[in-house]
């Protein structure tokens, strides 16, 4: 396959070329050309900035599949699609569309979503999910058959900028937990999502998809153990603490159906694993031994 990467020098996106490169796939990454500059050597690029609307370095190809990692905002879906032409559009979306407050344990792709936000292009808490709702739903509008849309849970491993996995890979000894130790979590390694796309491109297949894992979903302290802790001692919940959930309320976040993804052979990487891996770059880049508070 000849394959257009919208992104694809950060994390999830850099997982999914590196996936497709190793599967023996020809890829072209369109990028602000801002960061990465060094990651796969001998790859197309192409340059353009979807906040200005800038796709003429693109414009009028055409691609047996479009990956859209970057799209934040409807117009970004729109402006791409107009630009080029593609087989199939592979739209990375978000478990932040589901409406919690309206599914029932066990969400599963058919959960209900939040209303989508056409309203402005201001990114926040708030207007992310929204946003993201409406990017799905002009993919679907534009591609029909052709639209396929991943929705990840929380990302893990090597290259993650948010620090929310990475955080727990450095905990140690005694750790106190600003949080529920029975809480579920669900994390997915990059390297499994990323290959779930690829197998999905791979069979030209139509539908929706929750990439998550694992199934089921452990609890924090679960999670805390195999990242190194010892001993864990629960302590108040800490708005924004890493993983941890305001309150029960949104444990139904964290127990997401994967049984479609899984259909598809979406692998499912050890969490043991992901947390080895993860730590070892994290030692690797440099970073001092944080311990947790």
């Amino acid at each position: 396959m000849n394959v257009l990467v919208l992104g694809g020098t950060s994390f999830v996106g850099r997982a999914i070329v590196q996936d497709l490169l190793d599967r023996g796939h020809t890829s072209t990454l369109f990028t602000r050309g801002k960061t990465g500059a060094d990651l796969f050597p001998g790859t197309a690029r192409a340059t353009g900035d979807r906040d200005a609307g800038d796709y003429a370095s693109i414009a009028g190809t055409s691609w047996d599949a479009v990956v859209d990692v970057s799209a934040y905002v409807p117009r970004h879906v729109r402006e791409a699609s107009a630009a080029v032409s593609t087989g199939r559009y592979l739209f990375i979306s978000t478990g932040s569309v589901y409406d919690r407050t309206a599914a029932g344990d066990g969400m599963t792709e058919d959960s209900p979503r939040l209303p989508p936000h056409r309203e402005s292009e201001v990114v926040d808490g708030d207007t992310y999910g929204p946003l993201k709702v409406a990017c799905e739903d002009d993919v679907q509008d534009l591609h029909g058959d052709r639209a396929t849309i991943v929705r990840p849970g929380i990302v893990a491993g090597p290259h993650d900028p948010t620090e929310r996995f990475t955080y727990w890979t450095r905990a140690t000894g005694t750790v106190e937990v600003p949080g529920r130790l029975d809480q579920p979590v669900q994390v997915i390694d990059a390297r499994d999502l990323a290959r779930l796309v690829v197998l999905l491109l791979e069979k030209d297949q139509t539908g929706i998809y929750n990439a998550v894992g694992p199934q089921p979903a452990v609890t924090l302290a679960e999670l805390i153990r195999v990242c190194g802790a010892e001993e864990l001692v629960e302590k108040e919940p800490k708005p924004g603490f890493p993983l941890v959930l305001p309150d029960e309320t949104w444990d139904v976040m964290f127990r997401r159906s994967a049984a479609a993804a899984l259909s598809m052979g979406m692998p499912t990487t050890p969490l043991a694993t992901t947390a080895a891996d993860t730590r070892a770059w994290d030692v690797a880049r440099g970073l001092p031994d944080i311990p947790v508070p």
